[in-house]
């Protein structure tokens, strides 16, 4: 499986990898660990694994006693796995490293010591239980690794040129042809359907069969249940009750997250450590509504307002469509040919939400129901701000359309209302490229470009 991350992994080794550890961050089963071990293995000499899921009392208690004798440290860690050491040349893995906070507390030191090079791989990094009595190292650099964008899914499917052709008629403005468009939406609905996530993909570019992948989902699905029951400790009933509403949520009209639905009178900040860990495990992708659509719409947010998406479209399927406990080829077949009567609307603007974030950017939204001022009533799915800031004209609306039959009274207001700010209006819908009125209707498949 061919990762973007992979280049990025290489760059840090060339320019960073004797002053700072690498923390790859990432949800579980999204590939963290084998991105690692293939990156370990083509780029150094040696390396070193030391898996904190399996890793016993005596090879934790090396940290615990040998960090004022490092030489003693890598002694015992080069004859218990059995790995020669090169200075320079060797790379030492903390494989699940939330597992045993102390080894994250080393960095500090053996980044100091600069023999080796050091990489980390987790998940919850940032949950309390997981930082707890132990000093952050500054000595980290920071990595998100996401579920496969729409690209390598192409890759892995061995497509090499469509993403490149998409990128010329999204910089040049042309569409992209009637045969062209048809094949690339054929793709993305195949990407909408089995997902991101490495086992899935690999499933089905093996089998191609939809029941064998929906079982790799599920499995994953299982695994989050069962760290959410694990890991979330204090709050897990809470966890649990807004991964199990993430559906419902969003398949009403505005999509945002109503936490009365979960318990009457319930308040954000009764749910906001639970919303918190889905977020820091990477299950899923928190869009805020920016009350003004203006530079800086972090600095507009409201926390109290926010649509909860999944990190994975292809998980959501399987989450949301579970009455008999798989989904059938039948529905599989509707969503592939796009004759899916219900539902459409939040698989197709939850994969919207996984392309941005994939892509770099934070999830913003704008909702405005006044009932005084039918002129300011709008709701737009998305806020981008363009990439070099100026006096005006930063941001961009993102409307999210899955059929080729929608209005767009909401789109037409916001450019009217927030005309200085406005830089270019965007459709995303399941046509080709096209411009009118000055508004960019883009398919689907370009959002990452965005």
């Amino acid at each position: 499986m061919k990762r973007k991350i992979y280049a990025e992994l290489v760059n840090w080794k060339k320019n960073w990898a004797g002053r700072t550890a690498l923390l790859l961050d990432g949800a579980r089963r999204v590939g963290k660990s084998y991105i690692a071990e293939e990156f370990a293995r083509a780029e150094y000499k040696s390396y070193l694994l030391i898996d904190f899921n399996r890793a016993g009392t005596e090879v934790r208690d090396l940290f615990l006693h040998y960090l004022d004798d490092l030489d003693t440290l890598f002694m015992y860690l080069s004859n218990y796995y059995n790995i020669k050491l090169y200075p320079g040349e060797s790379l030492i893995i903390f494989d699940e490293v939330q597992l045993f906070p102390q080894a994250r507390a080393a960095i500090k030191y053996l980044v100091g010591d600069g023999r080796y090079h050091y990489m980390e791989t987790g998940s919850l990094m940032s949950i309390k239980w997981n930082v707890k009595d132990i000093v952050i190292p500054s000595e980290e650099r920071h990595m998100k690794l996401y579920p496969m964008d729409f690209e390598e899914f192409l890759w892995a499917q061995g497509n090499e040129m469509l993403m490149d052709m998409i990128r010329r008629c999204y910089d040049t403005g042309k569409p992209m042809g009637q045969v062209m468009h048809r094949k690339a939406m054929d793709y993305f609905r195949q990407y909408m359907i089995v997902g991101g996530m490495p086992q899935a993909v690999a499933e089905y570019v093996q089998s191609r069969d939809f029941d064998k992948v929906d079982q790799v989902k599920r499995d994953i699905l299982t695994l989050y249940r069962s760290d959410i029951a694990k890991h979330a400790q204090g709050y897990e009933m809470k966890v649990q009750s807004i991964f199990d509403e993430i559906p419902a949520q969003l398949q009403k009209h505005e999509k945002k997250f109503k936490l009365s639905s979960l318990k009457k009178n319930a308040r954000l900040r009764d749910y906001e450590n639970a919303l918190f860990w889905l977020d820091d495990a990477m299950i899923v992708n928190i869009c805020y509504n920016s009350t003004a659509p203006d530079i800086g719409l972090k600095l507009n947010m409201d926390r109290m307002t926010l649509k909860c998406y999944m990190a994975d479209t292809g998980l959501l399927i399987s989450h949301a469509f579970d009455e008999n406990g798989i989904i059938s080829q039948e529905l599989y077949r509707k969503l592939l040919f796009d004759k899916l009567e219900v539902n459409q609307g939040m698989i197709v603007e939850n994969l919207v939400a996984q392309m941005l974030t994939a892509a770099g950017h934070k999830l913003y939204f704008y909702s405005n129901s006044s009932r005084e001022d039918k002129d300011a009533r709008m709701k737009i799915d998305f806020l981008a701000a363009k990439s070099k800031i100026s006096s005006r004209h930063n941001i961009s609306p993102i409307e999210v359309k899955s059929t080729k039959n929608y209005t767009l009274t909401s789109l037409r207001k916001f450019v009217k209302k927030y005309k200085e700010q406005t830089y270019i209006p965007y459709v995303l819908h399941p046509g080709d490229v096209k411009e009118e009125e000055e508004i960019h209707f883009l398919p689907l498949y370009m959002t990452p470009l965005l």
